[in-house]
């Protein structure tokens, strides 16, 4: 079992998220308990190439303050929606014999749908806790909406267990902390 902190970046972690004080609450949550129970903690970043927000080098680009990865954890780049896209994570993950990822960040309708479908796509069974996941406001629908969509519609069942933060801390108890 691994953790996944998708994209967790400065220039888009901020208040306009929905359930932003929840958001942050569950994602250190869930590191901590991961950190806590041996169970490996990787971080993706997207980089969307110079002279945009999310570009190497510029202040937004470094993961939250309050997610920031350990000595020694890994972080991968990526420069498309998917984590799994020419990054190596996914013989990174192969290699270790991972099955299973929780899987944590933003932006719930871009790089986590992505994640969760590729994830799904590449066998691995997909992991989303309740409020680990967000986003913003679009032409389309409200936050809310999108976030309801992908974790009550979209994903659970189908794609994902999309479960409460209890059932995620106890599963990763059982995988990592009883050993």
């Amino acid at each position: 079992m691994v953790l996944l902190i998708v994209d967790a970046q400065r220039a888009i972690t901020n208040e306009a998220l929905y359930r932003f004080e929840k958001f942050v609450s569950n994602v250190k949550l869930l590191i901590d308990t991961a950190r806590k129970c041996g169970i490996e903690v990787i971080y993706i970043w997207h980089d969307d190439g110079p002279g945009k927000p999310l570009s190497k080098g510029n202040e937004g680009f470094e993961i939250y303050d309050e997610f920031k990865p350990a000595d020694g954890e890994k972080i991968f780049d990526k420069t498309v929606n998917s984590p799994f896209r020419d990054t190596g994570l996914t013989e990174y993950l192969r290699d270790k014999g991972e099955t299973t990822l929780i899987i944590a960040g933003l932006q719930t309708d871009y790089c986590i749908d992505a994640a969760v479908k590729c994830g799904f796509e590449h066998g691995f069974h997909i992991i989303v806790p309740e409020y680990s996941n967000s986003t913003f406001d679009n032409e389309f629908m409200t936050a809310e909406e999108s976030y309801k969509y992908y974790n009550s519609f979209m994903w659970s069942g189908r794609y994902a267990d999309s479960v409460s933060m209890e059932e995620t801390l106890r599963i990763m108890d059982m995988k990592g902390c009883n050993k």
